[in-house]
């Protein structure tokens, strides 16, 4: 098992962040996106991350060609999705399976999604039972709610879903399994979740609209969608570990550079931003995304806060906010954050166990916690194999030595996380 040491930070630091990982979300959706057209599309920039490449991989299965010169990727689509001769592994990627689900549930053939090990211990059925509902074949462990999941594609109904669950997960997988259907779809959800979805498909010429009463209406295709050409933006949740490095560690400063700053992804920051820390958002184009440079300046110590609404919007990013949390003043709280719990680890577990081995007083609840602020001391912490929870306690590594466990697992989302850590301070391995 691989484990990283990190040193405290010698003092302030200056860093330009022009390397952050490629946008997650936005390549895994690259990968598939281009399966509904008929031309090559053309992205760069894309993540080469273990979970995006899995999906990538999945594509190439399903009968895509693709053209890798690093980052630059060609994917041409076949004529028709193709049967795959073998299983189809998803990494640690819950977008993966649950978006594939959605795509594959429409197409004819037989496909079987699998999975790491945490993986093949969250939830499905969230997709599973309301794609059954529209005609789709899926069985997998406990009823289909665990992985692997068997899909039995064909014919589709259309429907009027209105989600328990806000999900950009679930709410993916039954826009592209409209796409599909005999006649028009809606689909809603009490709080719009993390929109690249519908930014992007809508980009392709897919007709998916939502309306003032927040239902999305969503066209079947009638065609194959423009091809994808598109520079995958910098991801906002990877560039956070940074943002929160620089309002905790006094007088630094960072600047994260060519990240998309679409409202659905930013609201971390700007969460940081009410608790205390200079942030600046500088918009330089907006074509599939808004995308520029977010600048994050120290200005003092920082101030607890409640965190209960948008919480879609800032879920994978509330790890990382959880240690800012810990050395502000004053007990901050979070609520209506049960997602937490179904992440790649029970994200409200691990995280306040992780608090607790560096000395903060915390408070856990079904839906969300409180953490009272104070100081960090040094720890030795098991991320459970969450990307999220390594990265986030590497970053309070700045204020005291920590050593992590498991860091294998940050290889899929950021796979240069320790090397532009390591222009602040430095790690043992």
């Amino acid at each position: 098992m691989r484990k990283a040491t990190v040193a405290q930070a010698g003092g302030a630091f200056n860093l330009v962040c022009s390397d952050i990982a490629p946008d997650k979300s936005i390549s895994h959706r690259c990968a598939m996106f281009s399966l509904l057209s008929e031309q090559p599309s053309t992205i760069k920039n894309f993540l080469l991350g273990e979970d995006t490449l899995a999906s990538l991989s999945i594509a190439e299965q399903l009968g895509a060609t693709v053209k890798r010169d690093g980052g630059d990727v060609e994917i041409i689509p076949p004529k028709k999705l193709t049967e795959p001769s073998n299983i189809l592994d998803c990494g640690n990627a819950g977008t993966g399976m649950r978006l594939y689900a959605g795509l594959l549930a429409g197409i004819d053939g037989h496909f079987v999604l699998t999975g790491d090990k945490y993986l093949r211990s969250r939830p499905m059925s969230r997709v599973a039972d309301p794609l059954r509902s529209i005609g789709a074949k899926i069985d997998g462990r406990e009823e289909g709610n665990l992985a692997p999941l068997a899909i039995r594609g064909g014919d589709l109904k259309a429907f009027r879903y209105h989600s328990p669950i806000d999900s950009a997960q679930v709410k993916s997988a039954l826009i592209l399994a409209g796409l599909q259907a005999n006649e028009n779809s809606y689909y809603k959800e009490d709080l719009l979740s993390r929109d690249h979805t519908e930014r992007m498909l809508s980009g392709m010429g897919a007709k998916v609209e939502t309306k003032e009463d927040g239902w999305i209406e969503i066209e079947p295709l009638k065609a194959p969608l423009k091809p994808l050409d598109i520079t995958v933006p910098a991801d906002p949740s990877s560039g956070f570990f940074f943002a929160v490095s620089a309002a905790i560690v006094p007088d630094s400063k960072t600047i994260i550079k060519n990240v998309t700053l679409n409202p659905t992804r930013i609201e971390a920051y700007k969460m940081l931003e009410k608790m205390g820390a200079t942030i600046n958002y500088i918009e330089k184009e907006n074509i599939y995304e808004p995308i520029g440079d977010i600048e994050v300046t120290y200005k003092g110590k920082l101030s607890a806060i409640t965190v209960e609404k948008n919480i879609a919007w800032l879920i994978d990013e509330l790890p990382a906010l959880s240690i800012a949390m810990a050395v502000a003043e004053g007990t901050s709280v979070v609520k209506n954050a049960k997602e937490l719990r179904v992440k790649e680890s029970d994200r409200i577990s691990t995280v306040l166990t992780g608090l607790t081995a560096c000395g903060v007083d915390t408070i856990e609840h079904e839906d969300g916690y409180e953490v009272i602020g104070g100081a960090l001391n040094s720890a030795t912490i098991n991320s459970h194999g969450d990307h999220r929870i390594a990265m986030s306690f590497a970053i309070a590594g700045l204020l005291c030595e920590m050593e992590i466990e498991d860091t294998a697992c940050i290889e899929t989302s950021f796979p240069n996380f320790f090397e532009i850590l390591s222009q602040i301070t430095s790690l043992r391995s």
